[in-house]
């Protein structure tokens, strides 16, 4: 065989293993694009995105868009092609595979973690939104959830109201460990609760919480990291609403749509129009004060949002630098950290007074 032929052939030999080795190996890998965006304004699978009932509501013009991220599963294990693709690629981004699934967290684990944040940005929107509008929101001590063989499983349920432990009103979260604490491992917590079926039949049905109240008994246990007593219950904090407000939205989790459905409630609540018809979009979780929070996928959020014809984006201030960093031609970022300040730059823009928005800028 000529010389040159036997080289061409172990060259191209060569190429084929590596390229079937590339295909082959995994790599410690994820990767982030752009996902969908959902006007909060509009429908979504053919129902509105935010549904008011029991308040008037005013028609609204324009979008509110909130956006996504698509993300490899958990499961998923990315080979050495895929990520040197994605490393060159200008809309996705290649991340260590423990940034968006730390400690070996299993798709079930993940999908059931941005499930509960996204209910919980639910909760605070509405929050933030009443008290935006100067609407009164009461609110309540419950049951957040209960650790799985612990004392309290079976006795105490996600959703229960908390009024009283020991006979002690409960007013913030933070009562309910303290007052356990005050025990020694092994004596009985008596917790005067509201069940979860009860309260909620009652919030559905628009009628005030229920006056019928339980005992339950829940007997103490050692924590496993020092000696103070615990029953194994996270308290959290849920709130009464005047009227019925629902987010219908499937198939997004996590916490960042929180700013979005935020405005869109305003909006919707309020004669006019926030946006002018103009096309926003934006990201940032919020909590019951109405502090905007920084988000991850910043950039992917951003080109989605450009491809979908948004104008402007509210960006979260924390997340401005990174954003700010390669912003798609024809969208303006627009620097928001609390409620207060998204509002008045919708305003702005709506009133063609952009001359002084703030705006994102590298550094």
């Amino acid at each position: 065989m000529p010389r040159r032929t036997a080289t061409m052939l172990a060259s191209t030999l060569m190429l084929i293993t590596l390229v079937c080795a590339g295909l082959l190996i995994p790599v410690p890998y994820s990767e982030m694009s752009p996902g969908p965006t959902v006007n909060t304004l509009g429908e979504h699978g053919g129902s509105p995105v935010l549904q008011i009932s029991g308040r008037k509501t005013y028609p609204t013009t324009g979008h509110l868009n909130m956006t996504t991220v698509r993300v490899t599963g958990a499961d998923y294990r990315m080979n050495l092609v895929e990520a040197v693709v994605g490393w060159l690629a200008h809309d996705d981004a290649v991340v260590p595979h423990n940034t968006l699934y730390p400690d070996g967290q299993t798709a079930e684990q993940a999908s059931q973690e941005n499930a509960e944040e996204f209910s919980q940005s639910q909760e605070s929107a509405k929050v933030a939104a009443m008290k935006e509008l100067g609407i009164p929101v009461s609110a309540r001590v419950v049951v957040a959830s209960v650790v799985k063989d612990s004392p309290a499983q079976g006795l105490l349920h996600a959703g229960d109201v908390i009024k009283a432990v020991d006979g002690k009103p409960v007013r913030a979260p933070g009562d309910v460990a303290k007052l356990v604490t005050e025990h020694e491992p092994g004596e009985p917590v008596e917790f005067t609760i509201v069940p979860a079926k009860a309260a909620a039949a009652a919030e559905k049905a628009g009628k005030p919480e229920p006056g019928t109240r339980e005992s339950v008994s829940v007997t103490t246990k050692k924590a496993p990291d020092n000696d103070r007593a615990i029953v194994g219950i996270q308290a959290g904090t849920d709130h009464t609403f005047p009227f019925r407000i629902d987010i219908k939205l499937a198939d997004v989790g996590g916490p960042s749509a929180g700013l979005m459905f935020a405005l869109g409630i305003v909006d919707k609540l309020t004669p006019g129009d926030l946006t002018g018809g103009k096309f926003i979009a934006g990201t940032g979780t919020i909590d019951d004060d109405g502090k905007v929070g920084a988000i991850g996928g910043i950039q992917m959020k951003t080109v989605g949002a450009r491809d979908r014809g948004a104008q402007y984006f509210l960006t979260p201030a924390d997340n401005c630098a990174d954003a700010a960093k390669d912003v798609p031609s024809g969208l303006t970022l627009v620097k928001v950290g609390t409620m207060d300040e998204a509002v008045n730059a919708l305003e702005d823009i709506r009133d063609g007074d952009t001359a002084d928005l703030p705006r994102c800028t590298k550094g």
